[in-house]
């Protein structure tokens, strides 16, 4: 068996600033580092991404590189674009499963022949509070008997090309009203509840072969205080023992407020890291944008003394460690040919879901009404302006944020056609009462997240999505 030292080294994915792997990230890959995983922060292109999972494994062979690429609002590969398919909850509103197969494959193709190894999808979560502020459009439904074939579908079709899918956020984060990036979610369940509802789909994507899971960090206050991702009931009783998992379990980013609280506490993130492998935890992710090496030293020191001190088994810490590697190996993949980038604008198209008779009467005016984005998307191109110009001239085109009212109105005078796009509109009182004050024009409204209700009465476009391709078919539709 290895040294302490190694295996401790051995199960950490972290994060890194650049688009080429530092001298500190290739050092540690030779000598044993589990592996990376990549953020917007690390991509240009797919070329330069193979490229730059080409130079770790040239320091070794089997290194780990995992990913977020859900598609759809939370992409990756396409952040300087937006995505080239849509998310999981357009997916679930097309209502074909087999398409959903379909789309996880050309994904995983590309993947694939990007030199990743896992990729950190699908959500298994649901959607299903209307104040969620972080799952949203990143889960195929609402329903887990609908959602869960999607699930599924996704993972068969993603590890057709070696790729590992990683279902997440265990034991699922979309009854939760906090960001678990700032805070720590309580997750209001009774035991019976959640077997009903929150772990059907991950029994599903466990059926289907899922490589991975994603612990969240969330309190279930049946298990007691502690977060999935450092609960022993949570990991090692109820997703291995009552779910039958056996393979990798990956933490989602110890750094995130609701596990470590501010950032840089080395002790904190140590501590967090000796938990969770003690809770049944596999694969560590550190996933910090400011990530130092200083901040590895501290997991790997915390988790050796966690070993000498008798806290710690060993053989617990070489298991994870066995885990861990067994997501930098493909397992007999399918053999990558050229992606087909037409099938997420049809799977986009198929998605949509109209309200009345929205139709273009002359060239329109469209209002991008601007709203943050998620933690987890972060920046990326959104809007529809791009799309219809580009589809039917003489459009013209205005960004606005709430308190834009007068501003809209002004500009709406002489288009026999506005357009309004949003983002979740039902989540920001702002963009309610904007759409208040735009009642004596008759616009289009196209909602691009969660739909909410339709309030205002007039035509209406769903995307379930503002991924490039879910945008683009809207676009199309109206034009």
């Amino acid at each position: 068996m290895s040294s302490p030292e190694k295996l401790a080294e051995a199960v950490l994915l972290p994060g890194f600033a650049g688009t080429t792997a530092p001298g500190w990230l290739r050092r540690r890959v030779a000598e044993g580092l589990g592996g990376v995983v990549l953020f917007g922060r690390n991509v240009v292109d797919d070329e330069q991404v193979a490229a730059l999972t080409a130079q770790l494994r040239g320091e070794r062979d089997g290194v780990v590189v995992g990913i977020d690429e859900e598609g759809g609002d939370v992409t990756r590969l396409d952040v300087n674009t937006g995505s080239f398919v849509p998310g999981p909850l357009a997916l679930g509103a097309a209502g074909d499963p087999e398409l959903t197969t379909a789309v996880a494959a050309a994904l995983g193709e590309r993947l694939a022949a990007c030199g990743v190894t896992v990729n950190l999808a699908p959500c298994a979560d649901l959607t299903l509070a209307a104040e969620d502020p972080i799952i949203g459009v990143r889960a195929f439904g609402s329903d887990p008997a609908q959602a869960s074939p999607h699930v599924a579908a996704y993972v068969t079709g993603l590890q057709k090309y070696g790729v590992a899918a990683c279902a997440k956020h265990f034991p699922g984060h979309g009854a939760a009203t906090e960001d678990s990036h700032v805070a720590l979610p309580v997750l209001p369940r009774s035991l019976a509840e959640l077997r009903a509802i929150e772990l059907v789909p991950f029994a599903a994507a466990i059926a289907a072969g899922v490589r991975s899971v994603m612990s969240g960090h969330l309190v279930v206050p049946a298990w007691g205080d502690e977060p999935a991702t450092l609960n022993r009931t949570a990991l090692t009783d109820v997703l291995r023992g009552e779910l039958g998992f056996t393979g990798t379990v990956i933490t989602d980013a110890l750094e995130m407020g609701a596990v470590s609280g501010a950032y840089g506490r080395h002790d904190g993130l140590g501590r967090s890291a000796v938990r969770a492998l003690a809770a049944g935890a596999d694969a560590l992710c550190l996933g910090g944008a400011a990530f130092e090496p200083g901040h590895l030293d501290a997991c790997v020191a915390a988790i050796v003394a966690a070993v000498e001190a008798g806290e710690l088994p060993l053989e617990r810490l070489a298991d994870a460690a066995a885990r861990t590697a067994a997501l930098g190996t493909d397992p007999a993949p399918a053999i990558p040919g050229p992606v087909d980038r037409k099938l997420g604008l049809e799977a986009a198209r198929q998605a949509l879901r109209v309200r009345g008779e929205p139709r273009l009467d002359g060239p329109p005016l469209v209002v991008d009404v601007q709203t943050e984005p998620t933690i987890a998307a972060g920046p990326m191109p959104w809007g529809l302006g791009a799309h219809l110009t580009a589809l039917v001239p003489g459009t013209r085109t205005m960004t606005a944020v709430p308190g834009d009212a007068e501003a809209v109105l002004e500009a709406a005078q002489g288009f026999r056609s506005v357009v309004v796009v949003t983002r979740e509109a039902h989540r920001h009182p702002g963009v309610r009462a904007l759409l208040t004050a735009l009642s004596t024009v008759d616009y289009i409204r196209v909602e691009t997240g969660v739909p909410g209700p339709a309030d205002e009465g007039g035509p209406r476009i769903d995307t379930f999505g503002g991924s490039w391709v879910s945008l683009r078919a809207a676009a199309e539709y109206l034009a």
